[in-house]
């Protein structure tokens, strides 16, 4: 029943920084701020963004505090606004980038981005122009608890629009079309299961396989973007060979 899912094998392992509980939790709080704004409603219960949001806050240990802190600013007018960009662009070797940003300073945003993709050796490029490379996708990361018979849960997740499974460690990544994404909750939310995370991905459709060299050149400009307090994901297509991953390990 189980598949394989095609990010597993390819997405970048992120390291260190993204161990950092600060910069975690800056993240997740403002994926908070923004779902409150967008959705006119601090009330999780009428704001399924928000609802969403809290739920990875909490999958990442995040204190009720900092979830509160969130909410209360995003409430508060006088707030900065957050916006959310979006940049498409090629890393050495050809490799597809996707960087997903919130920010309250467009012109910021802008030049640190085009800056990271210059002094990289990469390209930034129209909005659009990787569309044939990367698809928006849901993907839940469910934790496999002990009473969880995984098969017979397959099985209800089939139903509910799963399109692939993939096994890794003690959790349970599944992959929806981002069309069956509320699906997919709401199945969740019928069987009492609460996902570690879940959210909206841009899975490629196809990777690029580049020499050593300079897939380490890619995986340091990811990382420069992933440092960078504007980002909320970097998504890219790099290949994730052997050597590369024995290189990585």
């Amino acid at each position: 029943m189980a598949g394989h899912s095609k990010w597993a094998n390819i997405k970048h392992r992120k390291g260190a920084q993204d161990a950092k509980r600060a910069k975690m939790f800056t993240r997740i709080s403002k994926e908070i701020m923004i779902a409150v704004k967008e959705g006119n409603d601090p009330d999780p219960n009428n704001n399924p963004r928000l609802r969403l949001a809290i739920q990875n806050a909490r999958g990442i240990n995040m204190p009720k505090d900092n979830i509160q802190r969130a909410i209360d600013k995003a409430s508060d007018k006088s707030t900065d606004q957050l916006a959310e960009m979006t940049f498409e662009g090629h890393a050495p070797g050809g490799v597809g980038i996707f960087v997903e940003c919130m920010t309250d300073n467009n012109n910021r945003t802008v030049s640190d981005v085009r800056s990271i993709f210059n002094k990289r050796g990469g390209s930034l490029g129209k909005n659009g122009s990787l569309s044939f490379i990367f698809e928006r996708k849901g993907v839940f990361t469910i934790p496999k608890k002990a009473d969880l018979n995984l098969e017979e849960l397959e099985l209800e997740l089939i139903d509910a629009g799963a399109e692939e499974f993939d096994s890794e460690g003690e959790m349970l990544i599944v992959t929806t079309s981002m069309e069956d994404f509320g699906n997919m909750q709401k199945k969740l939310d019928e069987l009492n299961i609460e996902a570690e995370n879940a959210g909206l991905q841009r899975i490629p459709n196809s990777t690029q396989e580049v020499d050593l060299a300079t897939a380490k050149k890619v995986l340091a400009m990811v990382e420069e973007f992933e440092e960078n307090d504007d980002v909320q994901n970097v998504y890219h297509n790099l290949e994730m060979t052997p050597e590369l991953e024995k290189e990585l390990s």
